[in-house]
């Protein structure tokens, strides 16, 4: 069979700018590569300071080790054979990560800065690289072997194992030849093995006499017997085999003690569990009876939980493997009781045996509650023919802690009913959410839709900008012989359309240069097509298409220019396909910029597309997800209120679903999900939903509902501290036409883990959010609003999808992407903060006043003998400001938040005291479908509002223009007294030290108000009296 290794294949290009050493002004650079352990080498360039190698080398990926590290180091050298050096001096070097290096396809050619080797090296330069992996296949080896070898391997296959080495791990060279057994031996194997089957069983029980396939008497030849089916034993497990075969038996060993292997390759000794599978219990013949009550157990010990930040939950798992001997030729199933709760197993698939593979998960408010659990086999799922059940006393069922292997499935004898040498194979155990079998099991709470029952993770596909620059047409002939014609270029990637501005040629040549920018999502199935149109009176005609793959189209990762092509245009009316010209395009993906899919301030991710230029994380994000408490009823099943509510939250690409908890108002989930972080400044985004997918009532028609939404919350990671675990519950509010509406409450518990050193971590705050490129070639707000918009409709587009499906109307609620309408009620609201954060300094203005009309005695003597140190010693003026912003942190500290997240406030969004046609006209569509008088009201209502903002920046205006007044003359008297005060001033200040003057100004400003005249200043005075262009408006 053939095997398939990875190589990591590095193409060295070029290298710009690089330090001169060999005392001519150039160097002769080469190349050092190396990478666990494996060094290559480029040819020398000679006397070039920009050298082009363009060449390439491979390596193989090994596994980490302590010796090898996954970095791969690129070192560049001057070689010392061309110049009068006598040593190979050091050009620079660089260190990168695997994780930075992405698979074929995705490789584009990045620039690299060279950094020093050494502390007091001068390096300059950057060298450019394309890295990634790449698969290859290697032939299957020969499968010839001399025929000595062949029989010396078969002696050794036929002679048992020594137990000594039972447990050990087998090597790869000998697996291999473990697995080649004849199909006769295997037989003559499986034989003697079913004569054995019943020895190692009470061996392994200490005095317990339990029910066990090994114990399974052999009723006849023609019988199927349950032990020749080898998935069930599991030898590499903690759990008791109890059907030893010719394949895995070990001679018989003490009891206490085993070995199993662990993550490494050397065995671990522990103390064999005591714990079996439970006993079947003594059941009448009657399949009547169904759950009673025992008195519970004194002590139940508890198991252990990897999900450290919720609740453990507590199952009773039952996994329902196959049955054997059952008299009937249909598809029996399996009925379970336990604790007042009924299901009913699938249909069996008949092969060797019954089988069923189905694995179901109780709830229990408490591991100390107790009942029997009965297991009964029917003939159809009707109920007419019963064939047998197994009972358990809950009580005695084992705990299974999540570290432990699974509990191995055992033969049980079917009693009560119809089939007298029935068997049925099950395993059954208590655990919590973080078994490995409760993800596919079916679960109580979600009242058996299996769909909707399991959690789920989605990730966003990766999404390019792609930039389309449409430069300029030729040999264009226009259907009429006109003087001059009108052309146009429409571009279409999918449901994307965007036109060129409209050139006008004369000579069939037109030209636009312009760029056009599109959103893409990976894979690439698409073609990107462009129409040349030539625009009509009666409207646009097309001449000619294009179709381009975005498989074709070059990726770049910075503002490198992209070479341009010609295109040939084609007849989009003729199958020929004829030649109508060409046009000249560059087009290519920019890597550089970030794919905006959520506004700038909730944004959870803001790394570049290209994978080459992310940065390592900073830390670890948990969240769990506990549950809700007091939802309201979403809807009515059966005349009663029901809510079937699941959560979704978000952060960076990674989306996760919990399970549907079916008609439940305080439903339980505690499920735990981790994210990696590489900003601080983000933002987790947590929603709460019901679901109509569960049901499937009116032939399907609920199903295709929209969910409701019932409110979500937003954590800040900035302003969690480390390591920290912030358990809060969240009122869930939904503001609606009728205004605020409370859905219940969201508990979560959510613990951020800094993974980076200190300094590294804080380095981040002084980097900019969004990458390079948005600062190099930055986008339009309009043009990015748009192409967010897009992203959002690709997104939802792929994730519903999936399945089960992560509905559109669930993804735009996530993203806010339907929350930029205009809303009367959010201006008020921003004007409210504008004038919070002003408040400060309206304070500070009032406590002047007051210092200066004396209120306060004491202080505005202070405030003199500050103002005198300050004039004095005017270096303490920046120390004093800092200090003071220092004291005012200090003070500030005391009244944090200690406890709650913020979340959504009612009372900063206006949402209470909002008027309800704010509102209605808040919510509203576009365009609007309300009545004639409702529009004329709310136009008239804005036009009201507009006058006023008109005045206030007509009153901004005058301002501005009066102190342009000042000097431009346009009042030859007001012009000529203030240039006269400001030479007089000029002179002054000549003759007199500064500080004399801000001290006269100081005491001047602050004087006692008896010494003051209650008319406005003459100099405020004077400024009123300038003109301003406020006359000449019409």
């Amino acid at each position: 069979m053939a095997t398939t290794t990875q190589k990591l294949v590095v193409e060295v290009i070029d290298a710009r700018n690089l330090v001169p050493k060999d005392g001519h002004g150039t160097s002769s650079p080469y190349v050092v590569i190396d990478y666990y352990g494996q060094r290559k080498r480029t040819k020398t360039v000679a006397r070039d300071i920009n050298p082009t190698w363009n060449e390439t080398f491979q390596f193989n990926v090994e596994k980490p080790s302590v010796v090898f590290n996954d970095m791969l180091e690129l070192d560049v050298y001057h070689d010392r054979n061309h110049g009068p050096t006598s040593r190979n001096n050091s050009l620079g070097r660089i260190r990168l990560n695997s994780g930075q290096f992405v698979k074929k396809g995705e490789e584009a050619l990045i620039y690299y800065p060279l950094e020093k080797k050494y502390l007091l090296s001068w390096i300059r330069g950057e060298i450019g690289l394309k890295i990634y992996y790449v698969d290859e296949v290697e032939p299957p080896p020969s499968l010839a072997e001399p025929p000595v070898e062949e029989a010396k391997a078969k002696e050794v296959k036929a002679e048992p194992p020594p137990s000594d080495n039972a447990a050990a791990p087998v090597s790869s060279e000998e697996q291999p030849k473990a697995a080649e057994v004849k199909p006769d031996e295997t037989t003559a194997a499986a034989a003697e093995g079913d004569q054995a089957a019943g020895a190692p069983s009470e061996a392994l029980a200490d005095g317990e006499t339990e029910k066990s396939e090994g114990e399974k008497p052999a009723e006849g030849a023609d019988e199927v017997e349950p032990e020749a089916d080898s998935k069930s034993v599991q030898p590499d497990d903690d759990d008791i085999v109890l059907e030893p075969t010719s394949a895995n038996w070990d001679p018989p060993k003490q009891p206490e003690i085993m070995a199993s292997t662990t993550s490494g390759s050397i065995p671990e000794v522990k103390v064999a569990r005591t714990t079996s599978a439970p006993p079947p219990m003594t059941r009448p013949a009657t399949p009547a009876s169904y759950a009673s009550t025992v008195d519970p157990p004194e002590h139940t010990p508890i198991e252990r939980s990897s999900f450290d930040l919720v609740e453990k939950m507590h199952y009773v798992f039952v996994k329902v493997v196959k049955a054997g001997s059952l008299p009937t030729n249909g598809s029996p199933v399996v009925k379970i009781a336990v604790a007042g709760c009924h299901v009913t197993s699938k249909p069996a698939r008949k092969a060797k045996y019954f089988e069923w593979d189905q694995t179901f998960a109780f709830a229990r408010d408490a591991p100390e509650t107790s009942s029997f659990l009965e297991v009964s086999v029917w003939a159809d799922a009707a109920g007419a023919n019963f064939l047998g059940g197994v009972c358990f006393d809950a009580t005695e069922i084992p705990l299974r802690d999540p570290p432990d292997s699974p509990l191995a499935p055992q033969w049980y004898r079917l009693e009560g009913g119809g089939a007298h040498r029935g068997d049925l194979m099950l395993a059954t155990w208590i655990g919590t959410q973080a078994d490995e079998a409760f993800p596919d099991s079916w679960k109580s709470d979600t009242a058996g839709n299996i769909v909707n029952s399991r959690a789920k993770i989605y990730l966003s596909p990766k999404l390019w900008y792609l930039r389309a620059s449409v430069i300029e047409a030729q040999d264009i002939l226009p259907l009429t012989a006109l003087k001059e014609g009108l052309f146009q270029i429409k571009v279409q990637l999918g449901f994307q359309v965007q036109k060129t501005k409209v050139s006008v040629s004369r000579n069939g040549n037109p030209s636009w240069n312009e760029d056009l920018m599109f959103v893409a999502a990976e894979p690439f199935g698409e073609h990107l097509m462009f129409y040349l149109e030539y625009r009509q009176p009666k409207g646009p005609v097309a001449l000619g298409v294009v179709g381009i793959p975005l498989t074709a189209i070059e990726r770049r990762v910075d503002d490198r220019k992209v070479i341009s092509r010609w295109f040939n245009l084609e007849d989009p009316r003729n199958e020929k396909r004829g030649y109508k010209g060409r046009v000249h395009l560059s087009l290519c993906f920019d890597g550089g910029y970030h794919v905006m899919d959520e506004a700038a301030h909730l944004c959870s991710d803001y790394r570049p597309t290209a994978r080459q230029l992310w940065k390592p994380p900073v830390g670890t994000l948990e969240l769990g997800i506990i549950g809700c408490k007091n939802l309201l009823p979403m809807k009515a099943i059966n005349s009663k209120g029901s809510t079937d509510a699941y959560t979704v939250a978000k952060y960076g690409s990674k989306w996760v679903r919990t399970r549907t908890v079916s008609d439940s108002l305080d439903p339980k989930w505690n499920e735990q999900y981790t994210w990696k972080v590489y900003d601080p400044c983000t933002v987790l985004t947590i929603g709460v939903f019901d679901s109509w997918g569960a049901l499937d009532i009116d032939g399907g028609k609920e199903a295709t509902r929209p969910d409701f939404r019932m409110g979500k919350v937003r954590v800040r990671i900035s302003t969690l501290e480390t390591g920290k675990v912030y358990r809060n519950t969240y009122p869930l509010m939904m503001l609606g036409n009728n205004g605020v509406q409370k859905m219940g409450a969201l508990e979560v518990a959510v613990r951020f883990v800094r993974v980076a050193p200190t300094l590294d971590f804080l380095h981040v705050y002084s980097q900019p959010l969004l990458p390079l490129m948005h600062h190099i070639k930055p986008l339009g707000m309009a043009q990015q609003e748009m192409l967010r918009g897009t992203a959002v409709k690709l997104l939802a587009a792929h994730l519903s999808r999936s399945e089960p499906p992560l509905r559109s109307d669930v993804v735009r609620y996530m993203l806010d992407a339907d929350t930029q309408t205009f809303s009367m009620r959010k201006v008020r609201a921003n004007w409210s903060r504008i004038v919070n954060v002003l408040s400060g300094l309206i304070d500070i203005v009032r406590w002047i006043e007051n210092t200066r009309a004396w209120k306060n005695p004491t202080a505005t003597i202070l405030v003199h003998a500050l103002l005198v140190m300050l004039v004095w010693f005017p270096d303490l003026i920046i120390p004093t400001l800092a200090f003071y912003v220092f004291v005012i942190g200090v003070w500030n500290y005391r009244f944090r938040s200690k406890d709650k997240l913020p979340h959504f406030c009612p009372k900063i969004s206006l949402a209470d005291t909002v008027d309800r046609d704010e509102l209605d006209e808040e919510f509203d569509t576009m365009p609007s479908t309300r009545s004639p008088d409702t529009i004329r009201m709310r136009y008239d209502k804005l036009r009201a509002i507009g006058a006023r903002v008109q005045n206030i920046l007509g009153d901004f205006a005058t301002q501005a223009e009066r102190v342009q007044a000042l000097v431009t003359w346009r009042d030859p008297r007001a012009t000529g007294i203030f240039v006269g005060l400001c030479f007089i001033v000029a002179l002054m200040l000549y003759l007199v030290p500064p500080k004399m003057v801000a001290m006269a100004f100081g005491f001047y400003y602050f004087r006692h108000p008896l010494f003051r005249d209650r008319l406005p200043s003459p100099a405020l005075n004077f400024f009123r009296r300038l003109p301003a262009l406020s006359d000449r408006i019409m």
